[in-house]
């Protein structure tokens, strides 16, 4: 997951993940024609890489094929992108999540978060709820950290972790291993 708080300390988490590595593209903060250019320098740096890439909310004229949409979407983009993932925080959003037929599900924020200060984190009980029964297979996003992962996983079904600071130097958070694949 990208955002602003990344800096400078973009390209070198880019370059740090393991091949085959998936990037959300966010940086909402910014101006259209900045996000618009910020994409195609992300867009080079992960294919130079071996990088997926999927971008949050498209700026308008961005033709995506994989796509994050936020929480409260309630419409498709057009066309379809080949990929479709989804925030989900509640069991109205995963329902929503699932009548859009999403491929890939982030919930969150399962622990305190540096990006969504003032969220009510899940805990591994509030996550679980939210795994049971998902239709898609989901990513554990918020507060996330390897060895936090790998606690979670050996007791609920998750496909992976994201995170923005434990990935990226920032200070805010422990330095963790790349995310299992």
């Amino acid at each position: 997951m990208t955002d602003e708080r990344l800096g400078d300390r973009l390209f070198p988490a880019i370059a740090a993940l393991p091949r085959g590595s998936g990037i959300i593209f966010r940086h909402y903060g910014l101006a259209p024609a900045a996000r618009h250019a910020l994409l195609g320098e992300v867009a080079a740096a992960a294919r130079r890489h071996g990088h997926w890439l999927v971008v949050a909310a498209p700026p308008p004229g961005t033709r995506a094929a994989a796509v994050h949409l936020p929480a409260h979407s309630r419409r498709l983009p057009q066309p379809r992108p080949r990929l479709l993932t989804m925030a989900v925080h509640t069991l109205q959003e995963r329902a929503r999540a699932g009548r859009m037929r999403a491929d890939l599900l982030f919930i969150s924020p399962v622990f305190k978060t540096a990006s969504h200060p003032g969220a009510r984190p899940l805990g591994a009980h509030g996550l679980a709820r939210l795994a049971a029964r998902a239709p898609a297979p989901v990513i554990a996003l918020g507060g996330m950290t390897a060895p936090r992962f790998r606690r979670l996983q050996s007791a609920l079904p998750l496909h992976g972790y994201a995170a923005i600071s434990s990935l990226s130097g920032c200070p805010q958070a422990q330095k963790a291993s790349a995310p299992p694949r």
